[in-house]
């Protein structure tokens, strides 16, 4: 089965092996508020829509995803293939042929990885507390991409830790856009308290205390201090933005109030 047309698919140059995508609200047979395509069980849709959706998403996929309990924390879980759903992680990898990394978003940050060779995929959940961590500069994606460089020299022992970073690249699928994501003075501080030009990433809001964040900045900020450069996807501007384009994605910020939930939409990445 064919992805539906409105899907993402990564616009990067991983190797062929490796194959990811991004769903959208189309393609599947959930009900409003949830119309069509979501893929969380925990929204409060009908679950044999949500069984239905899911089941497609396999069938596009041609590989199993590995569906998280996401707790917008920084642990990663390395997947197998007695790997349950429900695992409780924010950020999974895998060395593992037709096995999906797959994190769930409806505003927050999906970012996929892979690594020069096809030989390790991963996918983080990274929304503002994900991305900050509990302690300064060690947050879901530095996590991830440890895991990601310890599954690598696993399975390539030659190579040197300090190389890891520039074999790995990263897309920054949809989320909540710099001109709709209101943050407090609590968040600011949090970033700027790890690298002072993380300021760039806040615009100051008319009321005191408040700012608009760009998270996709934010990452990539962190990506690169990491040590990766090979960045793609997400660059801030509005098509991106899961908040203002209704018609594509769901959003939490937007919809939950208002309708009383929303759905959820899927990053995936797997080994073919």
């Amino acid at each position: 089965m064919n992805p539906p047309a409105d899907w993402l698919l990564p616009d990067w140059p991983a190797p062929p092996g490796v194959h990811a995508l991004f769903t959208t609200r189309a393609g599947g047979v959930s009900m409003a508020p949830f119309d069509s395509f979501n893929l969380g069980d925990h929204v409060h849709d009908d679950p044999v829509a949500v069984a239905a959706n899911r089941s497609r998403l396999t069938w596009c996929l041609g590989a199993r995803p590995v569906f998280l309990q996401q707790v917008h924390g920084t642990t990663v879980a390395t997947l197998d293939n007695e790997t349950p759903d429900r695992t409780v992680a924010d950020a999974c990898v895998t060395t593992e042929r037709q096995l999906a990394c797959t994190v769930m978003v409806a505003d927050c940050l999906p970012v996929l990885f892979t690594d020069t060779e096809g030989v390790v995929v991963g996918a983080a959940h990274a929304g503002w507390r994900g991305l900050a961590g509990s302690e300064p500069g060690r947050g879901v994606l530095e996590s991830c991409c440890a895991a990601l460089g310890e599954a690598l020299r696993q399975r390539q022992p030659s190579l040197a830790a300090a190389d890891v970073p520039d074999r790995l690249m990263a897309w920054l699928g949809p989320c909540i856009g710099p001109d709709a994501f209101e943050v407090g003075e609590d968040v600011r501080a949090t970033f700027v308290a790890w690298r002072p030009d993380a300021a760039a990433c806040f615009r100051p809001l008319p009321r005191e205390g408040k700012y608009l964040a760009d998270l996709p900045q934010l990452a990539r900020l962190r990506l690169r201090a990491w040590g990766i450069t090979r960045l793609y996807g997400n660059d801030g501007t509005a098509p991106w933005c899961t908040v203002t384009q209704a018609s594509r994605f769901f959003s939490h910020r937007r919809d939950a109030v208002r309708l009383g939930s929303t759905g959820r939409m899927a990053a995936c990445i797997h080994i073919g």
